[in-house]
């Protein structure tokens, strides 16, 4: 028996989806459908918005604001 389930389609950057595959991996494979090419992924319809949240937590754990630059006076 066939099982369709419902996806969408997402276009990101590579290393944007390959945060995404490393998330999908790490959660049992619950998010990701088919992996197509190097910008697009297929997701569980169902899915995308925790996705989002996991990529939007992951980010904020790696991303540090640029330091102001001093002036040389």
């Amino acid at each position: 028996m066939v099982k369709a389930v419902r996806g969408v389609l997402v276009e990101c950057e590579p290393a944007i989806k390959s945060i995404l595959v490393h998330i999908d991996s790490t959660n049992n494979n619950e998010f990701i459908i088919e992996d197509l090419d190097e910008t697009h992924l297929f997701v569980k319809e169902t899915m995308v918005h925790l996705l989002k949240q996991k990529l939007e937590d992951r980010l904020k754990e790696t991303y540090r604001p640029e330091e102001p630059l001093e002036d040389s006076e």
